[in-house]
């Protein structure tokens, strides 16, 4: 038996190896180009900040929220169909950016365009990705999915910056160009016959017990008090450090998540979803209140503990979404979607108004302490709220028993 387990860890097959290296040519090539779409919007085509804001937050939810349609539309016409489907939709997004530099209706139209593409592709990859596969390599396979997006995400707007404002149609013809090569490349997978996308969770073993903690809900209260982080770190931290600074430390972060979240799999998804919770949002909050420390350090290490807390939450929650539910994984996965958009709008509406009466108070860093606050206190009401619907539903049970036995 000891001669065989090292064969456990399986390599990844050839369709998962691929599909791995699009992950990172997709979002190196999506990052070239979204990061830097206000500063298109409003400086060269003129539009004004607050429709540039409506615009891109159309584009938010389009992206985010329309990840429950690719459940459907995957059972319809197949997960690689759907991949392809949404890669030509992107490939056409971005070619329409070229006539687009100098027409706002187009530039919108095919930002549009883009965001449809990514709401689509994103829950067929992940779907077609696990499929087939056992439960014991999804943790492997999702955080190799994580690691491969962000690692792009990390790369993309530097290797852009050269083109982006001067020579942008150039950019964003490569940017097409790659898309195109790598839908084409989807074309040669095996059909999901291979990978079948309709496995049922396992029922829990007789001495097993499963939080009644909703992943939805967690995946949405999870974004909710990261986003603070996302959306308003570069607002505290370039006025009291540099920019230079700031972007080490955006570096710093992606180098961080591309290598640990494959080295914790294995521990997060070992981990029950109660200790999860304490361990993602314990390094959440922990993060904030390094950040309101302020000074280099303190927005290091507090990056740092932010980068552990979305590694832990993040992958936990689609695990365990994965797990609870019979449905196909590609409707799992745009259901996930769908919980990150709403945390993410939620996050931003009350960061605003938070942040602005921080400021107005004097003291932007309240703003972090805050949010420490709330990250210490949301897993004590999310597992509060668990054990009184785990309580709610073994009420009755009992009552039902009593009456048979009477």
């Amino acid at each position: 038996m000891s001669a065989e387990r090292p064969t456990e860890k399986r390599r990844f097959t050839t369709p998962q190896g691929f599909l791995l290296g699009g992950s990172f040519l997709i979002t190196l090539g999506s990052f070239a180009v979204l990061p830097y779409m206000s500063v298109l919007l409003h400086q060269r085509l003129g539009l004004g900040l607050g429709t540039v804001g409506v615009v891109l937050a159309v584009a938010s939810l389009i992206q985010f929220a329309g990840g429950v349609v690719a459940g459907p539309v995957a059972a319809r016409i197949g997960l690689r169909r759907s991949m392809l489907v949404a890669l030509a939709l992107r490939t056409a997004g971005f070619a329409a950016f070229v006539p687009g530099l100098t027409s706002p209706v187009l530039a919108i139209g095919a930002l549009l365009l883009v965001s449809a593409g990514a709401a689509l592709y994103l829950p067929a990859n992940k779907a077609y990705l696990v499929g087939g596969s056992p439960d014991a390599d999804r943790p492997r396979l999702l955080s190799a999915s994580s690691s491969a997006f962000n690692a792009g995400m990390a790369l993309g707007p530097p290797a852009a910056a050269p083109l982006v404002m001067g020579s942008p149609g150039v950019l964003f013809t490569c940017v097409a160009g790659l898309f195109a090569l790598v839908g084409v490349g989807h074309a040669f997978l095996p059909r999901e016959e291979a990978h079948p996308e309709t496995d049922a969770s396992p029922e829990p073993t007789p001495g097993e017990t499963r939080s009644r903690l909703s992943p939805f809900l967690v995946t949405v209260v999870s974004v909710y008090a990261f986003m603070f982080f996302q959306h308003y770190l570069a607002l505290y931290a370039v006025p009291r450090t540099s920019a230079g600074f700031y972007g080490v430390v955006l570096m710093g972060y992606a180098a961080l998540l591309v290598v640990a979240q494959p080295l914790l799999a294995e521990w997060i998804a070992a981990l029950s979803y109660p200790a999860a919770l304490r361990w993602g949002f314990g390094a959440m909050a922990a993060g904030m209140a390094a950040i309101a420390g302020g000074g280099h350090a303190g927005i290091a290490v507090g990056g740092a503990l932010l980068c552990v807390g979305e590694i832990v939450l993040f992958l936990k929650n689609d695990l365990e979404a994965l797990a609870r539910s019979s449905a196909p994984p590609a409707t799992v996965f745009g259901r996930q979607r769908l919980a990150a958009g709403i945390g993410a709008f939620a996050s931003g509406v009350v960061g605003g108004q938070l942040y602005a009466a921080a400021e107005s108070a004097g003291s932007a860093r309240a703003f972090w302490v805050v949010v420490c606050l709330q990250c210490l206190l949301l897993p004590v009401l999310l597992m509060y709220g668990g054990r009184r619907t785990a309580r709610g539903r073994s009420e009755p049970r009992a009552e039902a028993a009593s009456e048979l036995r009477g």
